[in-house]
Parts: structure tokens; sequence; C-alpha cells
């Protein structure tokens, strides 16, 4: 078994930071995490998230998501963009939530651009799959960012998009399925049914 994949409480390979319980994030890393989606309030969230996660590791932003769930209207894009500055200053109170002005403005106006941009954010997505058959075979493999993501973030910012860099656009990337990242021997990794067969 690679090091960086451990066996779960069901007996079955994740990517280490999953856990090896039964918990919110071992589930996101099966439902969620590098599941290629088009839709757009998985889409937003993802982006939302990316957007808190800025100076921040992972499992601080994770740990919030229920509640960023509900201070954003479940990433509905047409509420959270009709939102208002006391929407903003009642949200920079809120103690279950990452309280920065900043992010939580660009959360905001993010909503407003997804509302009217062209091409839209699933199209852009689209145009920067990855159809990986080979997965990285540890964390060490794995990028922080990539020539795409600098391509897919300047495209972003020049339609508006705010705190997006190429960092969290390539996590982006990886949420939403447009690179899966999943480790070799993970069940969610490119290569894991060729590799279970091959055994």
């Amino acid at each position: 078994m690679d090091s960086d994949v451990v066996i779960g409480y069901d007996g079955k390979p994740r990517c280490d930071w999953a856990g090896n319980g039964d918990t919110a994030l071992a589930r996101y890393h099966d439902e969620v995490w590098g599941t290629r989606t088009y839709d757009e309030s998985a889409m937003f969230e993802a982006l939302t998230l990316g957007v808190f996660q800025v100076g921040l590791s992972w499992r601080i932003v994770f740990g919030k998501r229920d509640a960023f769930q509900t201070a954003f209207r479940r990433f509905d894009v047409t509420e959270v963009a009709s939102m208002t500055d006391r929407d903003v200053d009642r949200l920079v109170e809120d103690a279950s939530i990452i309280r920065n002005r900043g992010k939580i403005q660009a959360t905001l106006d993010n909503a407003r651009i997804m509302l009217s941009a062209s091409p839209d954010l699933p199209a852009l997505a689209k145009s920067y799959e990855v159809d990986r058959k080979r997965a990285p075979r540890s964390l060490a493999d794995l990028p922080t960012v990539t020539p795409d993501a600098e391509a897919f973030s300047k495209q972003l910012k020049s339609q508006g998009y705010r705190f997006i860099g190429p960092t969290s656009v390539y996590a982006f990337m990886q949420n939403v399925g447009v690179v899966n990242d999943h480790l070799h021997g993970c069940i969610r990794a490119a290569d894991y049914h060729a590799t279970a067969r091959s055994r």
C-alpha cells in the first residue's frame, strides 16, 4: 500500500487526507472531491471554499463547510448574488464561518459574475479537463499549480472574479473533477480499477 493511502473503516483504500474513519471528510473524499461536475451550485461551492482557503489549511475550511452552506444559502448562485451589504455586515459577525470581510464580499461578487460571465464557469472548466490514465503516485507528486491553472486563473480574473489565483484555481479544478488527483491505490484514483484487475 502506498504510504499516502490508508485503509479506511470499510476496508477500502483512500487518500491519507480522508482519514480512516466514517467521517464527513471521508464521505467528501468519496462523493465530491475529484468527481467531475458542471452543477452550478457545486462549482460555486468549490470556488468559494477555495477563496476562503487562501492563507489557511483545507481542514480548517472544510470543518466549517456546513456553516458556509448555511451562510451562503446552500450556494444558490442567484440567492447569493442578491445578498446585500447588510448581509456582509451580518456574516462578518458570524463566528461559525471565517470572518474575513474581503472574502465574504468576494463571494457575493463572484456569484454576480457567475450569472453574467461568458463563457460561463462550467464551459471554462470543461475546456481544461484532464483525462488522466495514471494516478499520481504520492502527495509529493501533486502540484499546487499548473500551467492550465495559471491560464484558467487569468481568464477568471479577466471576467472579474475576485480572490482567484493559480493555486486556488488548481484546488477548484481538483475539487470539481477537472483533474482527478486521487492517489494511486485509492478507490477513487483514475487507475484504480486497472490496478485492481492486475492483482
